[in-house]
């Protein structure tokens, strides 16, 4: 299972107004409990000890920075950190689709089988 600038493993629709940490332990539930150690690469709105503590339980190896005022910072693979902006890509890509970006859509629903769509032809592109 590997996620990159056009392939998705996962998504979910949150309100904009809600924080990212929440939704991503929620989406990492989503997925579920992995055999092995997948890594998981996030920015440092899911730095906090809760969320990397989800990911490990569920099998995953967070790869996220720690802030620069943590008491205890941490070790993490700043190689494979680098890739973090292959998420940012897709999202740019998924944009494209000018339905997605205009959210013309009132139904989470009918919204999420555009996304889906525009993950279909990115892929097979």
């Amino acid at each position: 299972m590997a996620a990159n600038e056009k392939t998705a493993v996962e998504f979910i629709l949150s309100e904009g107004r809600l924080q990212d940490a929440p939704q991503g332990r929620l989406l990492m539930d989503t997925v579920g409990k992995l055999e092995g150690s997948i890594p998981v690469v996030m920015d440092r709105a899911y730095e906090d000890d809760y969320t990397r503590y989800t990911a490990w339980t569920l099998g995953f190896k967070a790869v996220v920075p720690p802030k620069k005022n943590r008491l205890n910072p941490w070790e993490y693979d700043k190689e494979l950190y680098k890739r973090r902006n292959e998420i940012e890509r897709l999202f740019r890509l998924i944009k494209g689709f000018r339905r997605i970006f205009s959210r013309f859509e009132k139904l989470d629903i009918m919204f999420a089988g555009f996304i889906q769509l525009a993950l279909v032809f990115m892929a097979t592109k």
